[in-house]
């Protein structure tokens, strides 16, 4: 196994975080030759002690592909940073800023004797004083804000009264809690990280170490901080398109009890009528649950596909083989089926996570695909849900219409692969696809669906350049900005929203900062249809010149000629293959889009 193989092993859940603050500085070390880094600004503002959380975070992020620079500020010095002029913050520009309090930061609790009209003033005065730090980062900064919730307190001083008397710490951290995820509903750019719950499961008891925060003011005790930072990570990936997206299962011990080939459909456990049946039908349900929420669920077993089909015929069966979009069953090493799966997908191995109860297999897929997350998931089904929720690898930030119906985009895709094969004449098969798009200026709508359209596609992606939403809000707002979003469907229903460009305005010139695209919809004639509406909306505004940039990646090399198919002369080449193209608007443009009918 390579050093980079197994770091990822080590950091891989379930976590073990006294190997992990021992060893964090070799890991780190490790971890920074990974080639495929891309660099973050995150501002750390603590209400305690974070020099840990910010080792912690790091190790995290490197392991997701992200190389974090941080900013720190000094002990409880969270408000001050944000409230009052910062100039070294002001320049150190955060992509993200990370509000790292708890409750020792709460103000105060109610006094036995107020009113409840006082308490109720007290958690307004409480919940406007964080408003007022987001409402700050929002007008001067306008990124991504984390933010911690509260979790329970260490004692409670009316015992079961505290949970609902009005003077009670417990009541008044929840009613704390319910509005930070009120506001966070309202607020665009503001995330939680509900500590609320991550401590309710890790335990109180061990949450809490009271020594430890007087000796050194960490609001959380030592075990706990691999935790926390995992968590906020996983927010941190998921805002810069790092979280995965297809869930690959085993079969025989995974979603059943029971080998199919050998038991039959009779002998498998599944269902009600054993305590290990009704823990696979618990685990089917949870991944059901993760396909609902825009997962993409794929099979990889080692089996005869009929046997293998035939098990999602048990009356049991919570999961049917429509809901999987790829299905790879077969006797091949499963490291290769895996990279079919991808393939058959359109995805990269790094959106992948593979879920197998045998543990040579996952060190197989481990060591020889490491680009796809392999979690220690054992062999107890009990704890497989737990393990695999854990983890943090399916973290979101959102929920997209496109990611409800991900699943339904990729079976539709199907069909249409079925109908191109029988078709040898391609131009007739693209008029029968009945194409309609929709391509427009960027709107408030689909903010958050180009955010995640922009930060998780690598194929179709020119410059691979990288958006929060704070900033792709920033940019549909100012007259300099060109954007484009398309979305197409045909006759086989929706592909969603798939395209998106942005370019600067720079006198009479225009610089495209990004064009991207679904690899679903490849070589269906969006791309033209997209430039054609480019040049219209460039023409609208003066513009005579359009410049292109290609920066190449490991997964883009597919749209290195696209600017040269549009018709652009290329200007300038460099040995790391960068390159820039110049299109001269026409007098007349002759549109390139055959087969799309365009609702601009």
């Amino acid at each position: 196994m390579s050093g980079e193989q197994g770091i990822g092993a080590m950091i891989h859940y379930p976590i073990d975080p006294y190997f992990l603050i021992r060893k964090k500085k070799s890991m780190r070390r490790a971890l920074l030759q990974r080639p495929d880094l891309t660099e973050k600004r995150i501002a750390i503002l603590g209400g305690s002690t974070t020099a840990e959380v910010k080792d912690m975070m790091e190790l995290f992020l490197l392991s997701g592909g992200i190389r974090p620079v941080f900013y720190e500020s000094e002990y409880n010095r969270y408000s001050e940073d944000i409230l009052f002029p910062n100039p070294a913050l002001e320049r150190f520009s955060p992509d993200v800023i990370y509000i790292h309090t708890s409750s020792v930061n709460i103000t105060r609790f109610p006094a036995i004797r107020e009113s409840e009209a006082d308490v109720q003033a007290l958690l307004d005065a409480e919940t406007g004083r964080f408003q007022a730090l987001w409402d700050k980062i929002s007008k001067q900064y306008g990124c991504s804000v984390i933010q911690n919730n509260f979790e329970l307190p260490h004692f409670r001083g009316m015992g079961n009264l505290d949970g609902y008397d009005i003077h009670g710490r417990t009541r008044f951290i929840a009613e704390l809690n319910h509005s930070f995820s009120r506001l966070a509903r309202e607020r665009r750019n503001l995330y939680l990280n509900d500590i609320h719950y991550l401590s309710a499961w890790f335990g109180l008891e061990r949450w809490y170490d009271k020594l430890y925060w007087y000796s050194y003011k960490y609001a959380m005790s030592c075990e706990a901080i691999p935790f926390l930072a995992n968590s906020v990570a996983s927010i941190i990936k998921a805002l810069f398109g790092k979280s995965r997206k297809c869930l690959v299962l085993d079969l025989d011990n995974t979603l059943w009890g029971g080998v199919i080939g050998d038991d039959g459909l009779k002998g498998l456990q599944l269902g009600p009528e054993t305590p290990e049946g009704e823990a696979y039908t618990e685990f089917q349900k949870y991944v059901r649950e993760l396909k609902e929420r825009g997962i993409i669920l794929a099979v990889c077993s080692k089996n005869e596909e009929a046997n293998a089909r035939e098990g999602f015929s048990h009356p049991d069966s919570i999961l049917k083989p429509e809901d999987f979009s790829a299905f790879c069953a077969n006797w091949d090493p499963k490291p290769g089926n895996i990279c079919d799966v991808a393939k058959a997908l359109g995805i990269g191995l790094d959106s992948l996570v593979f879920a197998d109860d045998d543990p040579a297999e996952r060190d197989l897929v481990r060591s020889q695909q490491p680009q796809v997350a392999v979690p220690e998931l054992g062999n107890n089904v009990a704890a497989y849900i737990s393990l695999l929720d854990k983890t943090g690898l399916f973290e979101t930030v959102s929920i997209s219409p496109e990611d409800l119906e991900r699943n339904t985009f990729y079976a539709q895709n199907a069909a249409r692969q079925e109908l191109e094969e029988k078709d040898p004449d391609y131009q007739a098969f693209l008029r029968s696809l009945q194409m309609n798009a929709e391509i427009r200026a960027f709107v408030p709508v689909y903010w958050d669906r180009i955010a995640q359209l922009i930060n998780k596609t690598n194929q179709f992606n020119v410059t691979t350049r990288r958006y929060t939403q704070a900033e792709i809000e920033a940019i549909a707002g100012q007259e300099k900005y060109l954007t484009l979003y398309g979305r197409l469907r045909d006759k086989f229903g929706e592909h969603g929203l798939i395209a998106a460009i942005i370019g600067e305005i720079r006198g009479t010139e225009l610089h495209i900062d990004l064009w991207l695209m679904s690899c679903r919809v490849l070589k269906r004639g969006m791309e033209e249809a997209m430039f054609d509406q480019l040049v219209e909306a460039a023409r609208a505004v003066g513009i005579t010149v359009i410049h292109g940039y290609y920066s190449p990646t490991a997964r883009n090399g597919l749209v290195s000629g696209l600017f040269e198919h549009m018709g652009f002369a290329c200007t300038e080449r460099n040995d790391a293959g960068e390159t820039k193209w110049r299109w001269d608007m026409p007098q007349e443009y002759r549109r390139k889009n055959l087969f799309i009918e365009v609702n601009g």
